[in-house]
């Protein structure tokens, strides 16, 4: 007989390990894994994770079988695999009617349930009895049912379960924006029910999306029907956010152990080495133990202090389990796998070995790896003060199959019984490596002939759209519209994608219907659809944002190609735009904004282009894949034979008015400037009693203007335009020669008479609405660059900018809340959740009380923050909150100081401003830079202001620093606590630019203090109305609440309660203290009660005093600062004495009495212009009046205050 080798003899004892720790489980009947012998609910996670310890041990008899028997158990073993794959898989298509109705809710009432039955395969537990939409989840068994696919294994038998595959792809490609309960299936940490945004579970989804894309799961026997389809763009969002929230796990956790299931193995989700390294630190430093890594901070499961008859915990209970919480050897286990993936073989063994000392010996020898470590509850206080000293007891399961399955495939890989690339053949591992530079393809077609000639004379040749065949070429919306018959399956219920956003990465390959060749323009400069690329500059601008995109984000094979058509609209008066032809120039010349590109024909890239098969679109389900659904086929052919609507001419026409309708024609001009609500005085706007009878419709244009029959009455009988009966009105708009006259006069049709009003047109005899006559102002005033008539006509016919609900959720998962409206009365907050463009546009629209001027430019700005946070997400360091409304207004201000001119008509001009002058304008605010605005003929150019900054300025700005004093070391000496309020260890807040005091006193710093007369005032106005703050201070202020009892800020207290609940670096700690700080309306004094909490954090930080008294009222500070100031100036006979600097007592500025220079909140302004540091300095006064409000500073002794 033949005797087996040494490694066949290991493979008895693994398959022995998994024999006994997790097949034994298995059910017969559904193949499911129970969560013990004594519980048979199945998770769907616990059982992939379980499962593939099978698979792997599969894998390694297949290679180095000796014997038959061997051979058998190979085909076994991945028999029992497919069994549970497919169990799984049958539990979830049983529920396809919640994954239907998911698509359109994304409430997670409508998820698949968490787990089942093993027994029957049916739930266990209610809808709402437990947390069960976990992505995560979801994510992971697509992701492995991938990688087993690609390895050989076919688990999908029939075109309906490649049906419902194709739906669970839709089912997890919004995770970047849809809260779940994640991997704990807690949600936010107090247990409550509360969903929020999880790192791991969008790593995985970012992962699975990744590997089903393009994937046969039918594997080598499959045909076009049973690909899998991804978009890519979905993809490319979650990595952007996961990548923008990392090491964060979500709001309430700082970080969290799962997260190694996203940087290595399985999911291998994260491209940057740099952040792997800087995620996996800080699990390991903060979370991990003697006996494996806590879950996360503060967590309570199996903790000896949890109350189990509870189903959540108390706020103040969280503090409880600090520094207590249960270690998870699972996470050794992944340890000791990530290690080997990435070939460390030196940490593989640490770990392995740390695993092998907490293993539990079973009665017949076999290691165990239990669930977790928990502390006694008689060692808990020990602990609780010395962690780690106390030695832990097992508890949970025994064993843990899925960290029981980890470890069986850890010790696989060490022995060097399989490698890493058979865990993984579809090379995720591999998504660190610097991938080849991409080359962005551009086709650029002419309308027609015209505009081919017209771009010849510039040596740009072009292709019209005629000559182009047999390629077709279509915008966005109509791939958008072909995406809707993906995953459609009559027999399960479903019926395909709903989610209508295509993205440039989506229109940037050639699509294959039939033998037809399709091409598509992206959705972005569909110019029918967004006012905002009728500007030309702002087009090309977007234009290089998006190749230097593509660049980026491309991992498809063959190369990116963005077709773009050129119409007459482009045209600036019959010419080429220079924007536009400085942009064809250098796509000739291969190179734009950081991109490398080509420039050519379709003939030239149809070969190297990514073309993708669209055989979804056939009739499947009758049998006839080659024959193209009936109604696709009808929607292609009305798409070829769709021609330009006509318009109306009764705004064209041209005539000679009379005496009488002209002097009526004055009544009813300035009624749109009159609708406006930007008031940078703060008075209330004409005809906002108007604006407020009319609701908002949320659709695609405004339906019929819902008014009470009684209110219009009191609108025409009250208002300057009563006397006019809507005859004589229609005769003024069609004798109006200007579009200003045109908008003032639809302005009065569409409050009083509707949208849906008919009107009769005398010179044709037709009847038109009051909307067709509107929508063709609005495209006359896009011809003719009007844009304070384009927003205003654009709100009342209900448009949406273009990617309204992307760019929103682009900054809400950023951790960024977003408030519109005009503060300090009527700004809303926009939450978080999947809202669409149309649910968006509703909010922002009521949020102005009707101003449509003001409700377009806010999603304008929406869009244009969307760029930056995904193109210089530094611009935003510091900022919890973006208040739009508050955004408008200091724009106004900045304009009114530019331009020297009223405060009340620079919210007309700001409103008249260009969409590319607009993004300027807002990217200059947001950096922080000086800059000026000019006045041209054709509208505003704002640049960096060289001229009227000096060179030594600018140099001192540049020096300015973000970073905080290093915190101080264990031993602080006597001396150090007395130095500790010197001005000199204050850190400067972020955004607040350094001064130093000259040591020569040369004539040049005198020149530069004229130049910054009002620089540091307008400093904190900037700093305030974008929220920001020093990096750091959230942190600095909870170590500032464990010193005292309240911290009031402007009547809005924080109890240092929040510190049991939240730990220091939670990010809804942050949003607290952010919270109190928005409720000063005045952005300048806002500012500098951020600086007054910077110089009591330091106080707290260097150990001043042991504690600053039951309550510390931040405003007090700020006020006793600028009395000291003001005594100062008195004294020094400074610039205050001519406003507030009344006496020696410095009396001239007490909160409440009304100021000679009306510096906001009893602030002398003469002090908010005052620089941060110097004899002078804000941060001087600050210091002083720390020292005089906290009570329990020494009344007697010396406090070093001297400018060092």
């Amino acid at each position: 007989m033949r005797s087996r080798s040494n490694s066949a003899v290991r493979f008895d004892i693994f398959n022995r390990i998994v024999h006994k720790t997790i097949l034994r489980y298995q059910n017969p009947v559904t193949g499911l894994l129970p969560a013990s012998e004594h519980n048979d609910h199945a998770w769907i996670r616990d059982n992939v994770y379980s499962i593939l310890a099978v698979w792997s041990l599969a894998s390694a008899y297949k290679k180095a079988a000796d014997l038959d028997e061997d051979r058998s158990k190979t085909h076994e073993l991945e028999q029992a695999t497919v069994k549970c794959m497919r169990g799984l898989l049958t539990c979830m298509m049983r529920q396809s009617d919640r994954v239907e109705r998911f698509k359109e809710t994304f409430s997670p009432k409508d998820s698949i349930h968490a787990k089942f039955s093993s027994e029957t395969g049916l739930p266990v537990v209610g809808d709402d009895d437990w947390g069960h939409f976990q992505v995560d989840s979801i994510s992971l068994y697509l992701l492995i049912l991938a990688q087993m696919t690609a390895s050989g294994m076919q688990i999908i038998f029939s075109l309906d379960e490649v049906a419902f595959v194709q739906n669970l792809v839709f089912f997890i490609e919004a995770a970047y924006c849809t809260p779940d309960y994640g991997i704990w299936e807690r949600g936010d940490k107090t247990n409550m029910g509360i969903v929020e945004l999880n790192s791991s579970s969008i790593g995985m989804a970012k992962a699975a999306l990744e590997a089903v894309n393009e994937l046969d799961l039918f594997g080598a026997r499959g045909g076009s029907a049973s690909v899998i389809h991804v978009m890519a763009d979905e993809t490319q969002k979650c990595h952007a956010v996961l990548e923008s929230m990392l090491p964060r796990e979500s709001l309430s956790k700082e970080t969290d152990a799962a997260l190694l299931t996203v940087i290595g193995f399985p999911a291998f989700a994260v491209e940057t080495p740099e952040l792997i390294k800087k995620t996996c630190d800080e699990v390991i430093n903060n979370l991990g133990g003697k006996y494996g890594c806590r879950s996360f901070l503060r967590d309570g499961y199996k903790n000896p202090r949890e109350n189990s008859t509870k189903l959540h915990y108390e706020p103040w209970e969280l503090r409880l389990f600090e520094n207590t919480e249960c270690q998870w050897p699972l996470f050794f286990c992944y340890m000791v796998v990530n290690s080997c993936f990435v070939g460390d073989r030196e940490t593989a063994l640490q770990y392995s070995e740390a695993l092998d000392d907490v293993m539990v010996k079973s009665g017949d020898g076999i290691k165990w790896v239990p669930e977790l470590y928990s502390v006694s509850l008689e060692d808990t206080p020990k602990e609780e003060l010395e962690p780690g000293s106390q030695a832990r007891i097992p508890m949970g399961r025994v064993p843990f199959m899925w960290a029981q399955s980890l470890y069986v495939i850890g010790r696989l890989i060490m022995e060097n019984f399989i490698a890493v690339g058979e865990l993984d053949p579809i090379n995720r591992r591999l998504s660190t490596l610097k991938r080849p530079d991409v080359v962005v393809q551009v086709v650029v077609l002419a309308k027609d002939r015209k505009i081919k000639d017209l771009l010849a004379t510039h040596e740009i040749e072009v292709k019209t759209l005629s000559e182009v065949s047999p390629i077709e070429v279509h915008p966005a919306r109509v791939l958008s519209h072909l995406y809707t018959f993906l995953g459609k399956n009559e027999k399960l219920g479903l019926t395909g994608r709903k989610n209508r956003d295509v993205g440039i990465l989506s229109t940037s390959k050639l699509y294959k219907i039939g033998e037809r060749v399709f091409a598509f323009t992206p959705q972005r400069f569909d110019v029918s659809r967004n006012y905002m690329d009728c500007d030309i500059s702002l087009m090309m601008t977007t234009l290089e944002y998006g190749l230097n995109n593509l660049s980026t984000c491309w991992k498809a094979s063959g190369r990116p190609l963005i077709t773009l058509i050129l119409g007459e609209s482009m045209l600036d008066n019959g010419k080429v735009h220079p924007a536009m032809l400085s942009s064809l120039k250098k796509l000739q010349n291969g190179y734009i904004n950081g991109a490398r590109v080509t420039f050519g024909t379709f003939e030239q890239f149809l070969s190297t282009s990514c073309i993708t098969n669209l055989s979804f679109l056939g009739a499947v389900e009758e049998g006839q894949p080659d024959r193209l659904l009936p109604s696709v086929e009808k929607y292609l052919t009305d798409q070829m034979g769709k021609s330009a609507a006509s318009l109306f001419s009764l705004l064209k026409t041209k005539g000679h008015s009379s005496q009488g309708v002209a002097m009526k024609r004055l009544s009813v001009r300035g009624s749109v400037r009159r609708s406006r609500s930007l008031k940078l005085g703060g008075e209330s706007p004409e005809g906002l009693e108007m604006a407020q009878l009319i609701k908002q419709e949320s659709t695609e244009e405004l339906q019929t203007r819902d008014i009470d029959l009684v209110a219009r009455s009191k609108i025409m009988s009250e208002s300057q335009y009563g006397q006019l009966g809507l005859q004589e009105v229609v005769e003024m708009l069609a004798q109006s020669q200007t579009l200003d006259e045109q908008g003032d006069i639809m302005h009065y049709l569409v409050y009083c008479y509707g949208l849906d009003q008919k009107i009769k047109v005398q010179r044709t005899g037709e009847d038109v609405c009051v909307r067709d006559l509107l929508r063709t102002l609005y495209e006359a005033a896009c011809s003719k660059k009007h844009w304070g008539l384009v927003r205003h006509c654009a709100g009342f016919l209900g448009k949406k900018v273009e990617d309204l609900s992307k760019s929103v959720t682009d900054l809400l998962v950023r951790q960024k809340q977003v408030t519109v409206g005009m503060p300090p009365n009527s700004e809303t907050k926009i939450s978080g959740g999947k809202l669409t463009s149309t649910e968006l546009r509703q909010i922002i629209h009521e949020a102005y009380d009707g101003d449509e001027s003001m409700a377009m430019l806010s999603q304008e700005l929406l869009v244009y923050l969307a760029m930056f946070i995904q193109t210089e997400p530094q611009l935003f360091h510091g900022m919890l909150r973006l208040r739009i409304g508050l955004i408008i207004q200091v724009m106004a201000m900045e304009l009114a100081r530019s331009l020297k001119m009223k405060t009340e008509d620079a919210s007309e001009e700001l409103i008249n401003i260009s969409p590319f002058e607009m993004r300027r304008l807002l990217h200059h605010i947001m950096s922080g830079r000086e800059f000026g605005i000019h006045k041209l003929e054709s509208g505003y150019s704002i640049v960096c202001d060289h001229a009227t900054v000096s060179k030594k300025y600018i140099q001192k700005v540049r020096k300015s620093s973000r970073d905080c004093l290093p915190p101080p070391k264990h031993e602080v000496t006597p001396e150090v606590k007395r130095k500790a309020l010197s001005v000199s260890a204050i850190p400067v807040p972020s955004t607040i630019m350094e001064k130093k005091e000259s040591q020569d006193g040369s004539d040049e710093d005198s020149d530069d203090d004229i130049e910054r007369q009002g620089s540091w005032m307008r400093r904190r106005c900037l700093d305030g109305a974008l929220n920001r703050v020093p990096r750091g201070f959230y942190e600095k202020i909870w170590k500032v609440l464990l010193k005292c009892n309240v911290l009031s800020i402007q009547g809005n207290t924080l109890d240092t309660c929040l510190t049991q609940e939240m730990t220091r670096g939670e990010m809804k700690f942050a949003l607290r203290v952010e919270g109190a700080l928005n409720t000063i309306p005045e952005p300048e004094y806002r500012q500098l009660m951020v600086e007054a909490l910077m110089v009591l954090s330091l106080a707290a930080e260097y150990e001043v005093v042991a504690h600053f008294g039951q309550i510390v009222k931040v405003e007090n500070i700020v006020s006793m600062a600028n009395k000291f100031f003001l005594i100062d100036q008195f004294n020094a006979k400074g610039d205050a004495t001519l406003c507030c600097a009344t006496d020696h007592e410095g009396n001239g500025g007490n909160r409440g009495q009304p100021l000679v220079c009306q510096g906001a909140a009893g602030i002398c302004r003469h002090f908010y212009d005052s620089a941060p540091s110097g004899t002078y300095g804000t941060m001087t006064y600050l210091v002083r009046a720390c020292s005089s409000v906290i009570e329990t500073l020494p009344k007697e002794g010396h406090i070093d205050c001297s400018i060092a």
